[in-house]
């Protein structure tokens, strides 16, 4: 009975660490379907904008579709940046942290009845020559948080950081974020058609 017991403890001793918890299935196809749509939503908004169209502005304090579009796409790779190498890395949530529902988080990046001052660092600079070029860094950087989201092992669930006005949001919310601060910035661009003074199809 001895030996038995002794041969269990040397079986459990050398037995692997259960790998760690990954999103489910369910969780990944629905980051991914957002994804996928918000950046096709995206790329609609701009594609037939004449050049008078994109550089438009309804005011001196407004953005026009060509800063709108920078600030969509300069924020596409920065936020990866920061939950692949900041918000996954970081230490685990504590369990009774208050979090809003994945729902709550889309709901509120998307509505814009109130309005943030962007961060200097994500405000519109001219960074891209062309509109080509810009369309091609977003797009590859959007296909790069699509993998990531198919194929990462990372806990995401149970790694995260504090936004301003959301509070605390775990791994995975702050990819529905990235989805849904670009249908909130496409929405502007939509906002933007709709000024006087826009100007007319060529």
């Amino acid at each position: 009975m001895r030996l038995i017991s002794l041969l269990c403890l040397a079986v459990l001793a050398v037995a692997p660490a259960a790998p760690p918890a990954t999103l489910t299935a369910q969780e990944r196809d629905a980051a991914v379907k957002y994804l996928e749509e918000t950046s096709r939503t995206f790329v609609d908004s701009i594609e037939n904008v004449s050049e008078a169209q994109w550089t438009f502005k309804a005011g001196p304090d407004r953005w026009s579709i060509a800063e709108t579009a920078e600030h969509i796409a300069v924020s596409e790779g920065t936020l990866f940046q920061l939950i692949t190498e900041k918000i996954v890395k970081g230490p685990a949530i504590p369990a009774d942290t208050p979090k809003l529902e994945d729902k709550r988080i889309i709901e509120g990046v998307v509505d814009r009845t109130s309005k943030f001052q962007a961060p200097e660092m994500l405000r519109p600079t001219n960074r891209w020559a062309t509109r080509d070029a810009l369309l091609k860094d977003f797009l590859a950087e959007r296909q790069k948080t699509i993998e990531y989201v198919k194929t990462t092992t990372e806990d995401l669930r149970s790694h995260g950081g504090p936004h301003p006005v959301m509070k605390m949001l775990d791994g995975y919310q702050w990819i529905l974020f990235l989805g849904g601060h670009c249908a909130r910035h496409t929405a502007q661009i939509e906002e933007v058609k709709t000024s006087p003074g826009y100007p007319a199809e060529p």
